[in-house]
C-alpha cells in the first residue's frame, strides 16, 4: 500500500471519527462486560440448527475486532475477531437503534466492536449474531495489511509483531504454543518439588558461563553493574541455605552476535537438586522435553525426531571419535593431540588437549547429532563450575542435549570443592586479564558459600527460546521471541 494512499486512509478515518464524536458517539468507549467469546458460542451451539435457534431466540453479547466487512443490499455481514476465533455478524438497519446505524456506517476494517443481538444461522449454515445493538469501542486510526498479502516483510514483523499477531495466524499459533510449554515446564518441576524462585537480574558482576556480559552504571551506588548472564551462582547459594530444589525460568543477557539461533536477550530454565549428579539430571531433561513436546502439540514424534525412545548417551571423545577417526582417550596432552590433529589434516587453532577436543566436536560431529543425544564428558577448561570425573580429572561430570545437531541442554555434577573452585576461577582471571572478556570473573561471595557447604548437586540449563524453535518447527529464534532485538531504524 502506497504511503499516499496510507494518508487518505488516516484522513478518513479521523473523520469518521469527528463525526462520531459530534453524534455524541465515543470511539474508545470504556468497557463491554459480559461478552461471550466466539469460540464458545461455536462449541455450545455446533449441534443447533438455524429454526433451533430461532425458536430460542437466544440474546448474546460479543466483541471484537473487525476484520471484514460486506455490505449485501440494504443489509450486511462483518465478521469480529476475538482472543478465541471469529463470529460473522448480520446486520439490518431497520433493526438497529440510531446509534447503532451510526456506528454502522461509519465502521472500517479493524475498529474494535461490541455487538448484542440474537444467535442464529445464515442461508450457508454460518453461526452468526443477528444485531440489535453495536457500542464502538475503539476506533482504528490505521489501516491493518492488505488481507491478501497480509504482512510478509520478515523485519517488519518483528518490528511491528502487534500487526503480525493480527494477520498472520502462523506466529500466533507459535506463541500459544510457547505459553504452553514454559506451562507444562513449571507443572513438571512442581510436581517433582521444585520451588520457583527470583535472583537478581542486576548484579555487581555477571558469573555463572562463559559469556560478555552487558555493563551499566548504578548510579545511586555509583558502582558498575552489569545484566546476569545466567543464575546459576545464586541459584547455587540457595542451595547452600537448604533450598534443595530449585528453579527459575528468566531472562539473561549476552553480549553478542545475532543470528538464527541468538539473541542477546533471551529466557533460560536452570534447575537445581541436592543430592543428585548429572545423571539425574539427564532423567530430568527427558521429562521435561517430553512433556514441553506434549504441550505444544500432542506428539512425541517431531519431524524425523522420536522423542519417545530413551536418548542416545554418548561421551564427546566418543563423538568425535566417530566424526574424525582421532581418539582423544589415546592422546594423553596437549602435544600428542595437536599433532594428531595436524597429521589428520584438520584445521584447528585450540592448542591445549581440552581445547582441541572441544574445536573438533563443534567442527566435526555437533551437526550430525539429529536423535535426542547427551554428550558427556566435558573438558575441565570449558566447564568451570563442574565437577571433575574421578575416572579421568582432564574431564567433568557434565553433558549436552543435542536435537537437530542444536544444544537444547547444558546440566553438571556441580563443583563443590571450593579450593578447586577458587583454581579454575584464578585461571579463568588470568584469561580475562589477558583480554578474553568472555571468561568468568573471580566471585567471592560464590566461593564463601561454597565454603559454607553445598551438598551433592545437579544443576540443568535449557534454552527456552531454542526449545520452542525446535517443537513449533520455526527456523529463527526471532520467530518464538515476541519482541526480538533489532537494530534502530
Amino acid at each position: 500500500m502506497s504511503t499516499s494512499r496510507i494518508e487518505q486512509i488516516q484522513t478518513s478515518r479521523r473523520e469518521k471519527m469527528q463525526t462520531l464524536n459530534q453524534a455524541g458517539i465515543a470511539p474508545f468507549a470504556g468497557r463491554f462486560p459480559d461478552r461471550t467469546p466466539s469460540a464458545t458460542l461455536h462449541r455450545v451451539y455446533a449441534d443447533s440448527d438455524g429454526p433451533a435457534l430461532e425458536a430460542r431466540n437466544l440474546t448474546v453479547r460479543v466483541a471484537g475486532r473487525v476484520i471484514s466487512l460486506r455490505p449485501h443490499g440494504k443489509s450486511g455481514f462483518a465478521h469480529l475477531q476475538d482472543g478465541s476465533g471469529r463470529i460473522q455478524l448480520y446486520l439490518h438497519p431497520a433493526e438497529l437503534d440510531e446509534q447503532s446505524q451510526v456506528i454502522w456506517t461509519h465502521l472500517d476494517l479493524g475498529d474494535i466492536l461490541g455487538a448484542e443481538g440474537h444467535l442464529m444461522r445464515t442461508r450457508t449454515g454460518e453461526l452468526s449474531v443477528r444485531v440489535t445493538h453495536l457500542t464502538l469501542l475503539t476506533k482504528s486510526l490505521q489501516p491493518l495489511p492488505d488481507k491478501h498479502h497480509g504482512l510478509r516483510d520478515t523485519e517488519e514483523r518483528y518490528r511491528s509483531r502487534h500487526l503480525d499477531l493480527l494477520v498472520n495466524p502462523e506466529s500466533r499459533s507459535i506463541f500459544e504454543a510457547r505459553s504452553r510449554i514454559v506451562s507444562a515446564i513449571r507443572r513438571t518441576l512442581d510436581q517433582a518439588g521444585f520451588l520457583e524462585v527470583e535472583t537478581p537480574v542486576l548484579q555487581s558482576q555477571a558469573g555463572g558461563t562463559i559469556a560478555r556480559p552487558f555493563l551499566t552504571h548504578h548510579n545511586a551506588l555509583d558502582q558498575p553493574m552489569a545484566l546476569r548472564i545466567a543464575t546459576e551462582l545464586h541459584l547455587k547459594r540457595l542451595v547452600v541455605g537448604g533450598m534443595e530444589r530449585v528453579y527459575e525460568i528468566g531472562r539473561v543477557f549476552r553480549n553478542e552476535g545475532l543470528s538464527t539461533r541468538h539473541n542477546p536477550e533471551f529466557t533460560l530454565l536452570e534447575a537445581y537438586q541436592a543430592y543428585a549428579g548429572y545423571q539425574e539430571m539427564m532423567d530430568l531433561t527427558e521429562q521435561l522435553i517430553r512433556s514441553a513436546a506434549v504441550a505444544a502439540g500432542g506428539a512425541l514424534q517431531v519431524g524425523e525426531v522420536d522423542l519417545a525412545q530413551p536418548f542416545r548417551r554418548i561421551t564427546m571423545i566418543e563423538a568425535v571419535h566417530e566424526a574424525t577417526g582421532l581418539d582423544f582417550a589415546q592422546l594423553p596432552g596437549d602435544l600428542e593431540a595437536g599433532h594428531a590433529c595436524a597429521a589428520a589434516g584438520l584445521s584447528t587453532t585450540a592448542t591445549t588437549w581440552g581445547g582441541l577436543l572441544v574445536e573438533l566436536f563443534e567442527a566435526y560431529a555437533e551437526a550430525d547429532l539429529i536423535q535426542p543425544t547427551f554428550v558427556l564428558g566435558h573438558p575441565v577448561e570449558s566447564s568451570p563450575l563442574a565437577r571433575r570425573d574421578p575416572a579421568d580429572p582432564r574431564l567433568t561430570e557434565r553433558f549436552e542435549l543435542y536435537i537437530h545437531g542444536r544444544e537444547m541442554a547444558n546440566a553438571f555434577s556441580e563443583l563443590s570443592d571450593p579450593d578447586d573452585q577458587r583454581s579454575r576461577f584464578e585461571a579463568q582471571a588470568g584469561r580475562r586479564a589477558g583480554g578474553d572478556q568472555e571468561a568468568h570473573p573471580l566471585d567471592e561471595d560464590f566461593l564463601a558459600a561454597l565454603e559454607v557447604g553445598l551438598p551433592p548437586t545437579g544443576g540443568l540449563g535449557i534454552g527456552i527460546d531454542r526449545l520452542v524453535m525446535f517443537l513449533t518447527g520455526a527456523t529463527a529464534i526471532r520467530e518464538v521471541i515476541l519482541f526480538p532485538t533489532l537494530r534502530t531504524r
